[in-house]
């Protein structure tokens, strides 16, 4: 950051993730934090699939036949099947169930850490043996939301965990920008929203750094003040089952983790809903995602197994990361 332009941080850990937030102002920089746990706190209570109490399990049952909700499930619903829109239904929010039957059936720091971590993630049934499943009907496609009136047939799980974090760090940068007058950067696990003047002003941008693991390539890249990014990763929120190693990034059409043709995937975008519908779908498009990301105009960076970057759409040139950079 550019000397003169005064910042404040906070970080914290919600959801077994990193998270942070940057604020234009010093002084607001407490409310600031205040504000962001208070957002994801509704948020978690609306959707988690951890929670019994939440708000998407206590009216599991009346979902079969259709039941009002809350706006903010509401709008996280509508915000997820947005996303499964946009990528053709390469991001699904109805992959839960699968998510628990490959071990992630708990908030995931309580979950077995993996013993390797070289990203050579494989598909395989907790025997060891390679898994073969059929592809299937899109589950999305079967959700019905009229305003705030949701149906959700009785053997599909929600997971919104990939676009409500995402919405949660739209909703609590725009909070804090309207609430405390200053600007704001929240980074949710790699999803990162901005809102208000960057620290160079209202036509300013924020310096970002991209960079998913310590091994990674890094960048530096420019941010412009109310835009978003977003970072999705084979090589994160990894662990074991029987013997299996796993990651979060499931294909929608058999329920297995993606082949991990990229280690990340980072989009700009206006919010970070949709950097990260983009980024998501990018791994689970694997080799055919470039050309994809090319044809809908998506400025993204994708990282290979090799480390080799690939971007699209206008993408910065590489530019080593230096000091003073938020992400």
């Amino acid at each position: 950051m550019a000397p003169g332009h005064a910042t404040a941080q906070r970080a914290w850990q919600p959801w077994g993730l990193s998270a942070s937030v940057v604020v234009t102002d010093p002084r607001r920089a407490d409310s600031a934090l205040t504000l962001a746990r208070h957002v994801l706190d509704a948020v978690d209570l609306a959707c988690s699939r951890f929670r019994a109490d939440s708000e998407l399990a206590v009216l599991r049952q009346k979902l079969v036949h259709g039941t009002t909700v809350s706006p903010l499930l509401a709008t996280l619903m509508e915000s997820a099947l947005a996303a499964a829109r946009w990528t053709g239904g390469a991001v699904d929010p109805t992959l839960g169930g699968d998510l628990i039957s490959l071990g992630y059936d708990a908030d995931f720091a309580s979950l077995p850490a993996p013993v390797r971590n070289d990203g050579g993630l494989a598909a395989v049934s907790p025997s060891g043996a390679p898994s073969l499943r059929m592809p299937r009907a899109p589950g999305w496609q079967r959700i019905t939301l009229d305003g705030r009136f949701l149906s959700v047939p009785a053997d599909v799980t929600v997971d919104l965990g990939s676009s409500a974090k995402a919405v949660a760090a739209d909703m609590a940068a725009a909070r804090i920008a309207v609430e405390l007058g200053c600007g704001a950067l929240v980074n949710l696990g790699g999803d990162i929203a901005t809102a208000g003047p960057a620290p160079d002003g209202v036509a300013g941008h924020w310096q970002v750094l991209v960079q998913d693991t310590p091994a990674d390539p890094a960048q530096q890249v420019s941010l412009p003040a109310g835009h978003a990014l977003a970072t999705s990763s084979t090589s994160k929120r990894r662990w074991m089952q029987a013997g299996a190693l796993r990651h979060h990034i499931l294909d929608p059409r058999f329920g297995l983790p993606v082949d991990a043709v990229w280690r990340s995937a980072s989009v700009a975008a206006p919010t970070a809903l949709e950097a990260n519908a983009y980024s998501t779908a990018a791994l689970v498009r694997g080799r055919a995602a470039v050309a994809w990301l090319r044809e809908c105009g998506v400025c993204s960076r994708l990282v290979d197994q090799g480390s080799h970057v690939i971007t699209t759409a206008g993408w910065p040139a590489a530019e080593l990361a230096g000091t003073g950079s938020h992400g």
